[in-house]
């Protein structure tokens, strides 16, 4: 950015273009974007996501592999797509979803029936602007796991933008999707 335009702060906020769904998928059919670019389209900005470290991914992998064993016919999606309304569409670190075929497009916040965020440098964001997403556009339940902090937030009952009711289970407490009871975890577990 030029010197000049950052020692001055705009009188009038500058516009700019917010990306819709469509146009990111048209970005990436058209080479633009590839499997190789860690973007994320949130409320029409594209998001640079932040490197997988090796905690991270283990605890990706520990959870899914938890919400896997007793799942059903619901699917547990890692770092897959999730439409929600024409501007968003969030890659959580794990969805669970509605058991139906998705091979012509992605669940949209309908279909999803849990999420979890693993926050290791992003929580502040995870926290501050995707739960806002998800509980905008109704998803039921969203587990937040602070790696540095080692525990974990539980957020049910979206309204309005927010979750009404926020739970922080202790380490030797259980903790169970609503739709799945019989598969918990403890976070003593996790850092197993």
């Amino acid at each position: 950015m030029p010197r000049l335009l950052q020692s001055r702060e705009p009188k009038v906020p500058l516009p700019y273009h917010r990306w819709t769904v469509d146009e990111f998928h048209q970005m990436a059919g058209a080479g633009l974007l590839d499997e190789n670019d860690r973007v994320e389209l949130i409320e029409g900005e594209m998001i640079d996501m932040a490197p997988i470290g090796s905690k991270h991914a283990y605890l990706v992998d520990k959870l899914a592999q938890v919400l896997t064993r007793n799942c059903g016919s619901q699917l547990v999606r890692v770092q897959n797509p999730i439409r929600m309304g024409e501007r968003s569409e969030p890659q959580p670190d794990i969805a669970v979803v509605k058991g139906r075929n998705y091979m012509e497009a992605h669940p949209t916040a309908a279909d999803v029936l849990l999420v979890v965020e693993v926050s290791d440098s992003t929580l502040e964001y995870d926290r501050d602007i995707k739960l806002g997403l998800y509980a905008h556009h109704g998803i039921p339940e969203v587990w937040l796991l602070d790696v540095n902090g080692r525990e974990i937030t539980v957020y049910r009952e979206p309204a309005e933008g927010q979750y009404r009711l926020i739970r922080k289970p202790t380490a030797a407490e259980l903790v169970a999707p609503m739709f799945m009871p019989a598969v918990s975890i403890t976070l003593t577990e996790v850092w197993a």
